[in-house]
């Protein structure tokens, strides 16, 4: 339907600027042609009077005979000075000049008609000029350009030999030919999902969620149809203790579970995408202690290969950065603002006293910040012995 309206469209299109027989520059002749008609009167009498100036017809002598007197007389005496034949010369320019002049007033005047109907004729065809250009184009060669593109693709619109039939047998083979290639998509994606299954599973069990199972869900239509992403719905499926029912992530897991389940899916994608930057935006939320340790050895072993932008409220993370910042905000005329502060050694003991403490920093609260960035920097020693 869409095809044979487009097509009729063009039918028209190409009708109408056919019918015209639109000229390049014409608009322009046109133009001075009416403004000729408009001002007849106007021209007529001007070059009547000058006519009558130049050849004298209600005078004894024109301008024209006057300077030709002139000349004869400056010529006459030209020899007795070079100024005298200098205005001589002059004279004669203007002389023939003049002459000229007369002849082509002459001409005009003989060529000077009005004729109403031709006025009408050209009002009308530049009112055609008009609307072509409020159609296709600001300008006449636009509406040529135009002409020619959709000439072309007519021709080749009405070239074709393809009935309705045929483009519904083109359509058929082209998804069959679609189903095929989704097919395999989907039987690619059932392949990396086992993969990732099992990277998952060897992931969390190093974040103590060993009895966690992992599984990638593919569902699909009755009726096979096809989607923008192939044949498959994916959703991932969850069982977080023994004995539960297999559930969509998304829906049962705690905001711990979710933040290690994140972090692990970062970490294999990491590595098989070749990610060079990550950001983790409180990844550890409803974590700690010995998991929270977990997380920390897991986001510094991405670090190895990936720039990582970690916020955090726990210690043990923090511990593990190679850079510690510290973010505040502040009032300040009835405005917050945020400040970024990067920690020297002995700073970034204190803030890690204060994460573990609260707002009472202790000795012990401080010696066991000092205890972590030493465990922090055995363990990253050891990610770069692995890595070498």
């Amino acid at each position: 339907k869409e095809w044979a309206q487009h097509l009729d469209m063009l039918k028209f299109q190409v009708n109408e600027i056919e019918t015209a027989q639109l000229q390049a520059g014409e608009e322009n002749e046109l133009v001075a042609e009416r403004d000729r008609l408009d001002n007849f009167q106007k021209i007529n009498d001007a070059l009547q009077q000058t006519q009558v100036i130049l050849t004298g017809e209600e005078t004894s002598a024109g301008a024209n005979d006057q300077i030709g007197s002139a000349m004869q007389l400056m010529q006459a005496i030209a020899d007795f000075d070079p100024a005298f034949k200098q205005i001589a010369s002059s004279l004669e320019t203007a002389y023939y000049a003049l002459s000229d002049a007369v002849g082509d007033v002459s001409s005009q005047l003989d060529l000077l008609e009005w004729d109403e109907g031709r006025l009408d004729e050209i009002e009308r065809r530049l009112d055609v000029i008009n609307q072509l250009k409020r159609k296709y184009g600001d300008s006449e060669e636009q509406v040529l350009s135009y002409y020619d593109k959709i000439a072309a693709e007519l021709k080749q619109m009405q070239s074709t030999d393809e009935t309705a039939d045929d483009l519904e047998d083109r359509v058929a083979s082209q998804e069959s030919v679609l189903l095929k290639l989704a097919e395999k998509l989907s039987k690619a994606r059932q392949e990396a999902a086992k993969r990732l299954e099992k990277a998952i599973h060897g992931e969390l069990a190093d974040l103590y969620m060993d009895k966690t199972v992992f599984a990638v869900h593919f569902t699909r239509s009755k009726t096979q149809s096809l989607m923008s992403t192939g044949l498959d719905h994916v959703e991932f499926y969850l069982r977080t203790n023994p004995g539960e029912a297999m559930r969509p992530l998304a829906k049962i897991a705690s905001g711990g579970e979710l933040s290690r389940i994140m972090l692990a899916l970062k970490t294999i994608f990491s590595e098989s995408q070749g990610i060079t930057s990550i950001i983790f935006d409180e990844v550890d939320t409803g974590v700690s202690g010995r998991v929270a340790q977990a997380i920390a050895e897991k986001i510094s072993g991405i670090a190895q290969a990936s720039q990582v932008l970690c916020i955090t409220h726990l210690p043990q993370v923090a511990a593990m950065a190679d850079h510690h910042y510290f973010i505040a905000k502040q009032v300040v005329a009835d405005r917050t603002e945020t400040s970024l502060t990067r920690l020297d050694e002995s700073s970034r003991v204190d803030e890690l006293a204060r994460m573990s403490a609260g707002t009472q920093v202790t000795k012990l609260a401080l010696e066991h910040a000092h205890e972590l960035l030493k465990l922090a920097d055995e363990v990253k020693d050891s990610h770069h012995k692995t890595k070498n």
